[in-house]
């Protein structure tokens, strides 16, 4: 692979601040071309907390840095964009979910990754994609669930679970706009292609499916023998691990407005001004990151 200039200056930077490039899998590919670790979103902050490096630049919008922060409170992380937001996140608030909690008192509140740290820290548990079933399941005690903020992915667990799931009124824009048409459109002009979603798609849209799971999950399933082509239901970032993994297939995405424009604000250049000037720093307070952390342990521990 031979990199560009702009890459080789970053990938040099980053060697004399002790630090690394966390890539989610939605960015651009030539953000991912010289990432030191890719991921989705927990993943990331995983790994990050792992490393040893004292600076965190993170290519992601700004929930997912303010969980590499609570992870890892000790680090100085880096988000090259400050607005890189995520209209998901968005809407939930704190104080919409003090009132959720009043008004179903006996319920646990299973807190998606894709939150603010302010929600997390209200939280009884986190979940992922991946593992939201694992999570409900393990909850013994609670026979009523409050899912925040994804209703999509809410719904899709109430399939696969006997507790009550209350859902939120959330969604991702990215997914949920994916309609049942959409995707009989492009299953009618690829017939024998495979159709992959992510769990924030609609249920009607899941039901299409053959195969429901995370960008991760997605990623693993393309690797399996039994088919040439997929169809893709998730963020159109993913096509640069999914090519390069699988150069033998083909991947087709199940419409082309599947694309996260915060996901895509960070460049390059915003990489390299962000390790230059070292302003872009992401700093949970204490009195948030210990409660926000406490609901990432107890799924941590689960998962």
């Amino acid at each position: 692979m031979r990199l560009s200039v702009l890459q080789k200056e970053i990938r040099q930077l980053l060697k004399e601040k002790n630090a690394v490039l966390l890539a989610h899998y939605y960015q651009r590919a030539e953000i991912q071309e010289i990432a030191d670790i890719l991921g989705d979103s927990l993943a990331l902050s995983m790994e990050a907390a792992r490393t040893d490096a004292e600076v965190l630049v993170f290519a992601g919008v700004h929930f997912m840095a303010e969980s590499a922060s609570i992870l890892s409170p000790d680090k100085t992380v880096l988000l090259p964009k400050p607005d890189a937001g995520c209209p998901l996140a968005d809407m939930i608030t704190p104080e919409k979910l003090l009132t959720a909690r009043k008004n179903h008192p006996h319920a646990a509140v299973v807190t998606y990754i894709n939150s603010s740290a302010a929600i997390k820290a209200m939280s009884d548990i986190c979940c992922t994609s991946a593992n939201a079933v694992k999570i409900v399941n393990s909850l013994r005690d609670a026979k009523e669930i409050l899912m925040v903020p994804d209703g999509n992915l809410a719904c899709y667990v109430a399939g696969l679970t006997d507790k009550k799931i209350i859902p939120w009124d959330g969604y991702c824009p990215v997914h949920h706009h994916l309609t049942a048409q959409d995707v009989l459109k492009r299953k009618e002009k690829y017939p024998r292609a495979t159709f992959a979603a992510h769990p924030e798609c609609r249920p009607e849209v899941l039901a299409l499916a053959d195969y429901v799971g995370s960008t991760t999950g997605i990623i693993r399933y393309a690797g399996q023998e039994g088919f040439k082509e997929m169809l893709v239901g998730t963020e159109q970032g993913v096509f640069y691990q999914l090519k390069k993994q699988n150069p033998g297939k083909t991947f087709i995405p199940i419409s082309d407005q599947m694309i996260c424009e915060d996901m895509k604000k960070i460049t390059l250049k915003d990489i390299l001004a962000a390790i230059t000037g070292m302003k872009t720093v992401v700093k949970v307070p204490e009195e948030v990151r210990i409660p926000a952390k406490k609901a990432l342990d107890r799924m941590l521990a689960i998962s």
